[in-house]
């Protein structure tokens, strides 16, 4: 029994607790899981982040530990029917690793691919990191975080010197006298957060939403920019513009923590209001309120979220708001800054740990040679033998079965069936696979596509740790041990790895493993994985060296960086300097570009896609819960009044949406909080009413961010 659980493992024995943390968003709530008789409940815990509250995914979310779709034993594709059947671990094991053996013989190490998730426990995504490069020697692992948080870590690297979602403490955002979100619609994606948006307001503080769409967020705001999909670094560069020309830029500070705000200067010099307004369609008048209110507060706060983020331009939207940020002398102070909103439930730990096609432990870059250096003396291994970076998400998934691609995935923590842009284009790449390995506790839509699936444990059932949206490392905790025939990521791995190792009947090994004794450097214990990823990650960017178990279990968390585990940890990065070699900021000159897809008579719309309340992510796991199925029972295309009665569409009748990459069909829902001149859908279902099936694929040059949020189509009525 894992050291979580603090009684007998027996199902029906005396009643037990655990504190824990919900396992879906990045706000990480604290709860306390209580088992009796075998049923398990979600009871509130006090916790800074949350203070006792969840949202409706989190107190159903013990539901799924006994589901009875749960899957409890590995399958295995049969060659005569096609259909997934149920195996011996043994079996399953041994076709993943003649199979892997089989590509790696005839195509070499990166004909093999992982792809992680951004809900994968530090330990795992660790462990992952490291037997893609040490057990497969592939450089093909990314994962699919790269679809949610990359923009923004991107623009921060290049701003700040380092990535860290909120580099401030979430009590932060109660503080601030003017809080602006741009993308972001956290009363539907985390509800506990409106608390701090509430404190704030009853403060006397102002709330400004920059939203395509009249969110649950939006109708909170005191004042909410509606701009048209893909504008928003127009907006951005706008705002600047009036706080140069009203004399709100902080001279003092710009002039001695800053380097590049000339040529930023010179480049918002024509985004008067007036051009913005053309652009965006946002007024001048709110342009100058939230100039006004930003540049005039003590406090303030910029938050960006997905909305801003998920664009060709991405990288250079975010910039624009960190320019803002920058030159209003916001970062290091507390109650103000710049921030974005993590999205997956370990977003932030997920792409710090090694599972990031460019990246190494502790956010080491692994072009870097004192970088390789020191993971490789850590993993026991040459640092000439550590494979060179990868390819991002999306060009991974799209080059899968094609001649220079991998011909084998091996899927751990995600879906991108559902999640990835042009999925159907993705799913017939996953098709054309010589090998396909899913690992999973429900047979997602990419696992039932799988040649082999393998059940693992699910979050009550394992220890580990999860960094949080603010960098906060926090301990995941086991209530129960998985059930017989259900192994952890972390076993798997070590499964692999020890086979991997030794010399198939043909003597070939498994690529890098043969060689030294991989079984041996991949343990089972993530109390004992996280010690070594400390050892890993010491003097990186994101350095855990400090943080223990047992220091996060008596603070409520530990804030990288933390190099000492005597020393203080960083709640509130650039106090004093930025992450740098001078300590300085990064200002940079930003242009606003046209969306990848523009609009034309063919496709005449906007498309969008977002989230809704009682759904999360691909919606493998909540849509098998019965409560979060009732009150989002299916997907469905949000239209403006206006729109629907150009097209002779009525409210809950069935409509297409069409783009050049594909289409979804799904019931009309009428809105007049969106504008006339854009669709949205949720993206958390599959099937006729899959959002990604219409998604554009144009990717950041930068990040490899997929442009989800802005494509062009049109909306047809199905007849009956």
């Amino acid at each position: 029994m894992t050291d979580g659980a603090r009684s007998a493992t027996g199902r029906g024995s005396a009643p037990r607790e655990v504190a824990t943390h919900c396992p879906y968003c990045a706000l990480q709530c604290g709860m306390t899981l209580r088992e009796e008789a075998g049923r398990v409940t979600v009871l509130p815990r006090q916790f800074p982040t949350n203070r006792g509250g969840l949202c409706q995914k989190g107190w159903t979310a013990a539901e799924l530990l006994d589901h009875p779709e749960r899957l409890t034993t590995p399958l295995l594709r049969d060659p005569g029917t096609g259909e997934l059947r149920p195996a011996s671990w043994e079996a399953a094991l041994d076709r993943i690793v003649t199979g892997i053996r089989a590509v790696q013989r005839g195509h070499g190490p990166d004909a093999v691919a992982v792809f992680g998730g951004g809900g994968l426990t530090n330990e795992k995504a660790y462990a992952l990191g490291k037997f893609a490069r040490v057990a497969l020697r592939t450089r093909h692992i990314d994962y699919n975080g790269r679809f949610c948080m990359s923009s923004a870590a991107a623009a921060g690297l290049r701003a700040f010197g380092v990535d860290r979602g909120l580099p401030f403490p979430l009590a932060d955002l109660g503080r601030a006298d003017t809080l602006l979100l741009v993308g972001a619609n956290p009363a539907e994606t985390m509800p506990p957060l409106v608390r701090w948006l509430t404190e704030q307001r009853e403060r006397g503080g102002r709330l400004i939403v920059v939203d395509p769409r009249v969110t649950a967020t939006a109708r909170l705001a005191d004042l909410h920019l509606q701009p048209l999909p893909g504008t928003d670094l127009a907006v951005a560069n706008a705002l600047l513009h009036i706080a140069l020309t009203e004399g709100w830029v902080d001279r003092a500070y710009v002039d001695t923590r800053t380097t590049g705000f000339p040529a930023v200067r010179r480049s918002v010099a024509g985004w008067w209001p007036a051009r913005a307004e053309a652009l965006s369609g946002v007024p001048v008048a709110d342009l100058e309120a939230t100039a006004r209110a930003l540049g005039t507060a003590e406090r303030a706060v910029i938050l960006t979220a997905r909305g801003a983020e998920q664009h060709a331009k991405g990288v250079d939207t975010v910039t624009g708001f960190v320019n803002l940020a920058l030159a209003l002398g916001l970062p290091g102070r507390p109650g103000s800054g710049y921030g974005c909103l993590t999205g997956q439930g370990n977003g932030q730990g997920g792409r710090e740990h090694g599972q990031k096609a460019d990246q190494l432990p502790g956010y080491r870059r692994i072009d870097d040679p004192a970088a390789r250096e020191h993971v490789a003396g850590v993993w026991g291994v040459p640092a000439g033998e550590l494979p060179g970076p990868g390819v991002p998400a999306y060009r991974l998934l799209d080059s899968l079965g094609t001649p220079a691609g991998p011909k084998a995935l091996l899927v751990f923590g995600s879906n991108p069936v559902v999640s990835a842009p042009r999925a159907a284009r993705v799913e017939r790449r996953l098709r054309d696979l010589d090998l396909l390995v899913v690992a999973d506790f429900l047979l997602s839509e990419t696992a039932a596509l799988a040649d082999v699936v393998l059940p693992t444990a699910q979050w009550a059932e394992e220890d580990g740790t999860m960094t949080n949206l603010e960098g906060r490392v926090l301990r995941r905790r086991a209530l129960r041990e998985p059930p017989p025939g259900v192994r952890t990521d972390l076993a798997v791995l070590a499964d692999l790895a020890a086979r991997l190792a030794t010399p198939g009947e043909d003597g070939g090994g498994g690529g890098a493993g043969a060689a030294s004794g991989a079984a041996a450097r991949f343990p089972t214990d993530p109390r004992t994985v996280f010690a070594e990823l400390r050892r890993a990650s010491a003097g990186g960017p994101a350095d855990y060296a400090g943080v223990s178990w047992e220091r996060i279990d008596a603070a409520d968390g530990v804030w990288w960086p933390c190099p000492d585990e005597d020393g203080p940890d960083t709640p509130r990065l650039f106090a004093d300097r930025f992450a740098t070699p001078d300590g300085r900021a990064r200002f940079h000159p930003v242009e606003h570009r046209p969306a990848a897809e523009e609009v034309c008579p063919e496709y005449p719309l906007y498309f969008t896609t977002g989230r809704v309340l009682a759904q999360y992510q691909s919606g493998t796991q909540t849509r098998r819960v019965a409560a979060l199925r009732r009150a989002a029972p299916s997907a469905f295309v949000e239209l403006h009044p206006d729109l629907a009665d150009r097209l002779g569409v009525t409210d809950g009748e069935p409509v297409r949406v069409v783009s050049r990459r594909g289409e979804l069909r799904a019931p009309a829902r009428l809105s007049p909080g969106i504008r006339p001149d854009t669709v949205f859908a949720p993206f958390h279902w599959g099937g006729a009413g899959r959002a990604n099936s219409v998604t554009n694929d144009a990717v950041d040059p930068v990040s490899g961010m997929p442009e989800f949020k802005i494509c062009a189509v049109r909306v047809e009525r199905v007849e009956p």
